[in-house]
């Protein structure tokens, strides 16, 4: 601009532009890439709390457990442990938990716990959802398998890209 002058040329509004738009365009994909991250991660974190949620559940009752069965159940059945609490008296109350997939579609489902005890519980409870369940497939699949005195459960979380699996080897209670 010449000194007197008053207002910008149109090759320096244009260079003005062309330089907000540049620095609108970096900001816009950085914008993108923190979000799509953002995303991937929730996605990675749900799996592996789906995961880690189940295999609190299954610890939890193998550690109890007086009998463990993984052979021969027929599906959706996974696991059942069974075990017997003394209340104060000494009188025994018998309990079971099984756990089964309910709703699974493209080989992934929700996995249940159906407790009971001769106590008078008949719980049903939802442990994790998006567990992946193929019994055509053992390697690849949510499995469990005991051979005394560990039980090993392999647990798959597919949520839509992300996969976490884990093992978890409980060791059977002594005596048992």
């Amino acid at each position: 601009m010449k000194s007197g002058e008053k207002g910008f040329t149109f090759v320096e509004l244009l260079v003005a532009m062309v330089i907000m738009v540049t620095i609108g365009g970096a900001g816009a994909a950085a914008t993108f890439q923190v979000l799509k991250g953002a995303e991937r991660g929730n996605s990675y974190m749900s799996a592996v709390r789906q995961v880690e949620n189940a295999g609190h559940w299954i610890s939890r009752d193998a550690l109890m457990a007086e009998s463990i069965q993984t052979d021969n159940l027929t599906p959706p059945n996974f696991l059942i442990l069974n075990w017997v609490e003394r209340d104060y008296v000494n009188q025994d109350i018998r309990h079971s938990a099984t756990y089964f997939f309910q709703d699974v579609s493209g080989n992934t489902g929700k996995l249940m716990r159906r407790h009971w005890s001769s106590a008078g519980a008949n719980e049903l409870v939802l442990v994790a959802e998006k567990i992946y369940y193929d019994p055509a497939q053992p390697g690849q699949s949510s499995r469990a398998n005991y051979a005394g005195p560990v039980l090993t459960v392999k647990l798959t979380s597919i949520i839509k890209d992300k996969i976490e699996s884990k093992e978890y080897k409980i060791v059977h209670r002594p005596g048992m």
